[in-house]
């Protein structure tokens, strides 16, 4: 056995180990979401008098929507969200702070 397929030998042979998966920290930039009940979705899409489709778009698997501390235990629970809206607050200097509304829809691989 030649020292390059020695090498090459001991690195196939080892398997990789997964690493741990990290904890969510929320970046100091990403503004806070906040998933809306079934009830405060409806009372929105009255005020706003538009329909749901009208409105942007998030997908389930954004990670702002981890900022809400209510989101992973709903979505853990097995609980529908995908049709709800999301709030997103940012601090405006104009006007002290805009609110921006986010339709949640289902994730690209059908989760």
């Amino acid at each position: 056995m030649s020292p390059s397929s020695a090498r090459r030998a001991r690195k196939s042979a080892a398997p990789e180990a997964a690493p741990p998966k990290r904890p969510f920290v929320a970046h100091h930039l990403s503004p806070p979401h906040e998933v809306l009940s079934e009830e405060e979705t409806k009372q929105v899409l009255a005020r706003l008098q538009t329909p749901p489709e009208r409105l942007p778009k998030i997908l389930l698997q954004d990670p702002g929507l981890l900022t809400d501390p209510k989101f992973a235990p709903a979505r853990d629970a097995g609980e529908n969200l995908v049709g709800r809206i999301v709030r997103i607050r940012r601090p405006s200097a104009t006007a002290g702070e805009a609110i921006a509304y986010r339709l949640i829809v289902p994730a690209i691989g059908g989760d």
